[in-house]
């Protein structure tokens, strides 16, 4: 016994290894021939048998592949591995061809008194037996709310259903048709006939247009049935409006899992329950030759023409995955959230009619909600998620949300009501006192602490006491802290008061506009006049403290006083709290939508949508305080900084015209306030950077900052001793005779015309001259990011003839204030390229400064084809100056190149190549083009 089952464990592992590869190969064949039994009586004819049943009744005959001519080879082989028992071989053989397939429906069984057994056709059954067994498999009932129960255990096929066609129209789907919804309970069916779901599908169905449902292939006969809906039923149809719930079982097989599947697939029906048993359309058990052996195979498939795949095997899976026995109660529930969905979604279309305060966008918004499938909810968590979502989807306006309420409190937002207060002067003094904290801090800077927004009214009431206890205490000031930290909003039309006090009496400026959709009403705040107390002006400093519990009003003048350059925010990103929105009760549900009835809308005409505010120095709010008075140092140097940005422009960029320009609109900009936003020389090199590059239209002037003096980057370059010599060659240049005689020349760097002096002996001799003689050259530039431009006349030269020297370029010196004809030389070492033999140059976005004068000069004059990306626009010659005394520098083009072409000043966009390609491609394409140019001249031979 032991040797036998050594032997046998060793079948079972060599088979199901051999048949990973999840199609019949011809190593398992092989190895099915190898398994034979060691009784003089057993031939191969057992595996042959067995293939040619496979070969001929298999459902997925493309898996079968190779099989009779790996079976010849295997029984030539002559290899027998011995298995005396019959049924061991079954269980290998077994193993081995689920293995192979990836199909467990397949088994092979030794049953030498096996008796087939045909079960009698049902249409071939006495009515009165017909009649019996649909009564026994099917039940109706009308459970509560009109919902109809209906449990159907086999499913009959078309012929039965035509015989009994006014039984079942009256006893059964006339009577479902009344009701509301329907429950389907599909728990038991275990039996039925395909040829049954078409109708079941239809009755659940539209007459039109018809839908194909499911598509069979049945290998015996080799054909391929479609199966679609009827255009015409026996019976009234349930047609595809009412909720309808599929029950299901692990139990659940055959064809009721194609009606389950083609239900949920179409979006007809969501599935209840547990996944179903993965049964098959059709399973024939056949016996092998004449031996005892019996091998069971799906002869049929199913593939569905929406998923492409079947419930074959796997199973239909559940929407909501439950214990078969609590299938029905959980059905009902989920027809309960089912039967709310249209209720809630006409509910919130009204609200949304009645209340949202971006009217024009309400017509999308309907018609979006009308259209949206919520096939897939299946609670009314669901539900408020899908809701919310779809609406986030068309309106990007977070204010406008639907949420759970049991999940997620909601803020209603109450009616803002104004305070009725006595008119005793006494009385006001001391509630302006203790609304309003007034100090003067150190470095003689004000400070007002208020933790609402007062109605108009209370505010024009206390407008004395105001006048007197604030603006008098803070008029003499240097500059005026506002701490908003425990603001939590009050009435938005209040901060126009406070605008207003901000401003000088003779400017007039628009603040903000309101619009309420309840009372239709649009109201427009500016600056007022009259107002009581002096007023704090424009040119001084404001500085905005916030923290997370900034909310509302609070956020609405934290944001305006950004929006109009008015102030420095510094502290914590305000709340985010949404305002002026109500909250409504969804009908019938637990689900709460809040919308906004008001649009508070900037001075740029844009409507704010909260989100939270962030500010200008982001710190703790306990720390506020503290960097504010550091931020107010700071900006005391500020003006002196953007007036010296302006000087040195004026003074050393290439195009005069263009710097006047740009100094003036720099101090503009600090006139207007747009420098407040600025804290430390880090957002103040920021924002300078990038008002010269909008204002000039030249990406290169650049302001940074450096605790330390940056090193120029146009130092006098190290001359290399000549140990250095062959590394620098080695490092700066990669060359390559590509087929074709092609010359590839790569390098990164433009050297100095002195080092190119230095290094120019073993150039020639271990660079040039290996590429000189080439028919073409390719010259790579897509990495080079520049240097120095001394040496690009001689490298133009080697391009050139020695007669006539060609104008490459003029320079315009805005330091020396020069004019500089660049020329080709007329003496170089070495031999010259010439002016006739193709070149191509690479580019990429990184190709910039020195290495773009080259490209351009050589494209200008008609002696290279480009190839590649746009240059990145690098400047010849930038100057770094340090700006006053402080660690700011500016990095300033002080050279404009003219085309020798048109005289004009290169643009400082990049240059443009002949052939645009992707860097990455660039080489490749070049090589095609020369390859078609070679051949081209071949054919013209």
């Amino acid at each position: 016994m032991n040797g036998q089952k050594k032997q046998d464990n060793r079948s079972n592992i060599t088979f199901s290894a051999v048949m990973a590869g999840g199609r019949f190969s011809p190593a398992l064949l092989v190895l099915l021939c190898h398994v034979l039994f060691g009784s003089s009586s057993f031939q191969p004819a057992l595996v042959l048998d067995m293939a040619k049943i496979l070969l001929d009744n298999y459902c997925f005959p493309e898996n079968l592949v190779g099989m009779q001519e790996a079976i010849q080879q295997a029984i030539n082989s002559g290899e027998i591995l011995k298995i005396s028992d019959r049924k061991t071989l079954a269980s290998v053989l077994t193993v081995g061809v689920q293995g192979a397939l990836n199909d467990p429906r397949l088994t092979v069984s030794f049953e030498p008194n096996f008796v087939p057994v045909m079960p009698p056709a049902l249409p071939s059954l006495p009515t009165e037996q017909l009649i019996r067994l649909v009564r026994n498999s099917v039940k109706l009932e009308v459970l509560e709310n009109n919902v109809g129960y209906l449990r159907i255990d086999q499913i009959i096929g078309e012929e039965t259903a035509a015989k009994l066609g006014p039984l079942l129209r009256d006893n059964v789907w006339n009577k479902v048709a009344n009701t509301s919804s329907l429950i389907f309970d599909l728990r038991y069916s275990t039996a039925g006939e395909l040829s049954g779901v078409p109708f079941i599908i239809s009755y659940f169905s539209d007459p039109e247009p018809l839908i194909h449902i499911d598509t069979v292939f049945d290998r015996p006969s080799n054909t391929t049935k479609e199966l679609w809906t009827m255009s015409s039923i026996m019976g009234e149809r349930y047609g595809k409006r009412k909720d309808l719930i599929v029950l299901t079982s692990k139990r659940t097989m055959g064809a009721a899992e194609a009606v389950a599947y083609t239900l949920k697939h179409l979006k007809r029906a969501n599935i209840v329950g547990e996944r179903s048993a993965g049964g098959s359309v059709k399973v024939e058990k056949i016996r092998i030759g004449d031996s005892g052996f019996y091998i069971t195979i799906p002869v049929a498939r199913s593939v569905n023409p929406i998923t492409g795949q079947s419930w074959e095997v796997s199973g239909v899976s559940p929407s909501v995955n439950i214990n078969a026995k609590e299938a029905v109660a959980n059905a009902q529930n989920l027809l309960a959230v089912r039967s709310a969905i249209p209720r809630a979604i006409q509910s919130v279309s009204d609200i949304i009619r009645q209340y949202y305060s971006f009217t024009d966008r309400v017509p999308a918004f309907l018609q979006h909600l009308e259209s949206t499938d919520f096939f897939s909810v299946i609670s009314e968590e669901d539900l408020a998620n899908k809701l919310n979502n779809e609406l986030q989807s068309v309106s990007e306006d977070p204010r406008l949300m639907i949420k759970l309420t049991q999940d997620h409190p909601v803020i209603i937002e109450e009616d803002f009501e104004p305070e009725n207060i006595p008119g005793d002067p006494a009385f006001l003094r001391n509630l302006v006192d203790t609304v309003f904290k007034v100090r003067i801090l150190t470095g003689n800077t004000g400070y007002l602490r208020f933790d609402k927004f007062g109605d108009v009214s209370v505010m024009a009431k206390l407008g004395e006491q105001i006048a007197q206890k604030i603006w008098e205490a803070l008029k003499d000031t240097e500059n005026l802290i506002i701490d908003l930290r425990y603001n939590t909003g009050g009435s938005s039309a209040s901060m126009g008061i406070l605008l207003s006090f901000l401003q000088d009496p003779s400017q007039q400026f628009h603040f903000f506009t309101i619009y309420d959709r309840i009372q239709n009403t649009t109201t427009e705040f500016n600056t007022l006049s009259g107002l009581l107390g002096p007023l704090y002006g424009s040119k001084r400093g404001v500085y905005i403290l916030t923290s997370h519990y900034t909310a509302s009003a609070g956020e609405e003048f934290a944001y305006l006083m950004q929006s109009l350059h008015r102030g420095t925010l510094i502290g914590e990103i305000t709340s985010g709290t949404l305002m002026h929105s109500k909250s409504f009760q969804v009908e019938d549900t637990d689900i709460v939508i809040t919308v906004p009835f008001i649009n508070f809308i900037d001075n740029n005409g844009e409507c704010w949508l909260g989100g939270g505010v962030v500010p200008d120095a982001i710190v703790l709010a306990e720390e506020a305080v503290d960097h504010a008075h550091e931020i107010i140092e700071f900006h005391k140097e500020v003006l002196s900084l953007v007036e010296g940005t302006g000087e040195l422009l004026e003074v050393h960029y290439a195009i005069p015209e263009v710097a006047n320009k740009v100094s003036r609109v720099l101090l503009t900009k600090w006139a207007e306030g747009s420098y407040r936003s600025v804290v430390d020389y880090e957002s103040l090199a920021s924002q300078l950077t990038a008002d010269l590059q909008e204002t000039s239209g030249d990406h290169r002037l650049h302001i940074f900052y450096c605790d330390i003096e940056p090193e120029s980057l146009h130092d006098m370059p190290k001359i290399p001793t000549a140990q250095e010599v062959g590394y620098i060659i080695d490092t700066l240049f990669k060359i390559e005779v590509m087929p074709g005689n092609v010359g590839y020349l790569r390098f990164d760097m433009m050297a100095d015309i002195e080092v190119m002096r230095a290094i120019g002996p073993q150039l020639i001799k271990l660079v040039w001259s290996k590429l000189v003689n080439t028919d073409t050259m390719i010259i790579d530039m897509r990495y080079n990011t520049g240097g120095y431009s001394t040496a690009i006349p001689l490298l133009c030269t080697y391009f050139f003839d020695a007669e006539p020297l060609r104008h490459l370029y003029t320079v315009f010196d805005r330091s020396t204030t020069t004019m500089t004809e660049v020329m080709t030389l007329p003496q170089i070492q070495g031999q010259r390229y010439g002016s006739t033999k193709d070149i191509y140059i690479l580019t990429s976005q990184m190709t910039g400064s020195a290495a773009e004068v080259f490209t351009r000069a050589m494209k200008d004059l008609n002696r290279v084809k480009v190839i590649g990306e746009a240059t990145i626009g690098g400047s010849l010659s930038s100057g770094t100056y340090q700006i006053g005394n402080s660690i700011l520098y500016a990095s300033i083009p002080n050279q404009v190149v003219l085309s020798a072409v048109t005289g004009k000043v290169w643009s400082v966009s990049g240059v443009e190549p002949h052939v645009a390609a992707q860097a990455n491609d660039a080489l490749s394409v070049a090589q095609r083009i020369i390859a078609a140019r070679l051949l081209k001249q071949d054919k013209g031979k």
